[in-house]
């Protein structure tokens, strides 16, 4: 029997052109080269409010794709995620013509200090009436890194101490230095806040060291929605230990299985319920009328796809030159510890194949590491329904072949199919996107750590 487990959906998507799918934004209906257009994101918000979408995730990266050939011309070329605009500015319209939606907003906290951070994240979370959601980052790229004024990169395990103190850092603010009910708003007396419910956080550390109170009142969330997406062994446990939404792109049931027991085994050990994390795992799907119909949509985009473009990718997230082998060489026969990571990886979504370095570009090419499903919107359904059964997955962050189009298409064509099958809401949930999502209290709740920074209302005294 099918799951029928709601399944929960995000839109995928960063304030760059193509994002997951290298040159399908020359494609004619293809949208994405309007990026830096307002009408594109308040349409996009509206699109997805309307299928009843938990969020929109909104990618990042600070730095350009420059393993490719030793340089970053592919990436320019074929506009593979540069050009690429900052995402904290797109939420705020995209809130004032929507009621219910998500907004999972990536940041690195690689390349900002915590105190003005958390200052943009209660801005956010005020604004959007606690909608806000912080996917947390460490930076990965070398660019980035050098761009700033470091000699490198962090080591990857280092980076995860640097992320722990960090999150102290914002829990102390958001959650510890304003009481409740610090803010009094007293006419009469003119006063507005209270000092004496206000409090500096004294946070002194191996990274920072931050005095004072947080500049913020507290938003409807405090600490907004927190998301992370460590594949690593070192980013699992931090998930475990911090993420209430983990976002991974496995790209078999088989991996996806292996990789969600791992997270929520992670979880108990870290004193958490398993299902108190929600899982996403990276999909694409292409929806029509009919399986041939989609079969026919796909086959189109294919001839769109920059071989070059999803080679700057894949060399940029693997660390690996792909440039310097031809298209039809054999990953297996190509003796990196990396390349035999990727192989293994691919081999568990389709054994059978052949993985050279155009079919590896080939998969890459609509949507990134994460599988494509293609078919009518009964065929998708039942995909997507068998990958939550079998691999106990929470939902999908949907990435686009074309935007709107794969959009649109899902929320015509696949939401009224998933919605008759009683796997997807009708309606969303009153509340903040913590409510909605885990049908709880609009604040971190203990055990997660973050809560036990909230500082206890102290008793009112008469006379301030």
């Amino acid at each position: 029997m099918p799951s029928q487990r709601e399944i929960r959906l995000n839109a995928f998507d960063m304030n760059c052109v193509g994002h997951q799918s290298p040159g399908l934004w020359a494609h004619p209906r293809d949208r994405s080269w309007q990026y830096k257009d307002l009408e594109y994101w308040v349409d996009l918000a509206r699109l997805l409010e309307r299928g009843k979408f938990d969020g929109l995730f909104i990618a990042d990266v600070l730095g350009v794709y420059d393993v490719l050939n030793g340089n970053g011309d592919a990436a320019i070329r074929q506009a593979t995620q540069v050009p690429v605009n900052d995402p904290l500015a797109l939420i705020t319209p995209m809130a004032l013509v929507t009621e219910h939606l998500g907004f999972g907003l990536t940041a690195s906290l690689s390349f900002e200090h915590p105190y003005p951070f958390a200052r943009r994240l209660s801005t956010l979370d005020h604004l959007t009436k606690g909608r806000i959601g912080w996917n947390i980052v460490t930076s990965y790229l070398e660019s980035g890194a050098r761009n700033i004024g470091h000699k490198t990169q962090i080591d990857h395990d280092s980076r995860y101490d640097y992320a722990d103190e960090y999150l102290q850092v914002v829990y102390k603010l958001l959650e510890g230095s304003w009481e409740q009910d610090a803010v009094l708003r007293d006419r009469e007396r003119r006063i507005f806040s209270d000092p004496r419910k206000i409090h500096p956080i004294n946070h002194q550390g191996t990274f920072f060291n931050v005095p004072g109170i947080h500049l913020c009142e507290p938003s409807p969330q405090r600490t907004p929605v927190l998301y992370q997406a460590g594949a690593s062994s070192r980013g699992k446990q931090f998930a475990a230990e911090h993420a209430e939404c983990v976002f991974v792109a496995a790209p078999s049931k088989v991996l996806l299985k292996k990789t969600v027991a791992d997270i929520r085994r992670r979880a108990v050990e870290a004193g958490r319920d398993p299902y108190s994390i929600k899982i996403f795992n990276l999909q694409t799907v292409i929806v029509g009328e009919t399986d041939l119909a989609a079969q026919a949509k796909w086959k189109e985009y294919t001839t769109w796809v920059s071989y070059e473009g999803a080679l700057a990718l894949v060399s940029g997230w693997t660390g690996i030159d792909f440039g310097q082998y031809q298209p039809d060489q054999v990953l297996k026969y190509i003796h990196t510890n990396a390349i035999q990571s990727a192989v293994e990886t691919f081999s568990t979504a389709d054994p059978d194949r052949q993985w050279t370095v155009k079919a590896l570009a080939d998969w890459v090419g609509i949507g990134g590491f994460g599988p494509l499903i293609v078919g009518s919107a009964e065929t998708v359904a039942d995909e997507l329904q068998s990958w939550v059964e079998e691999t106990d997955v929470d939902g999908f962050n949907f990435a686009y072949a074309l935007t709107h189009e794969t959009f649109e298409d899902v929320v015509e064509l696949l939401i009224p199919e998933l919605q008759k099958r009683g796997v997807y809401k009708k309606e969303y949930a009153q509340g903040t996107l913590r409510e909605k999502l885990f049908a709880a209290g609009p604040q971190l709740q203990a055990p997660h750590p973050g809560a036990g920074y909230r500082v206890k209302s102290s008793t009112p005294q008469e006379v301030l």
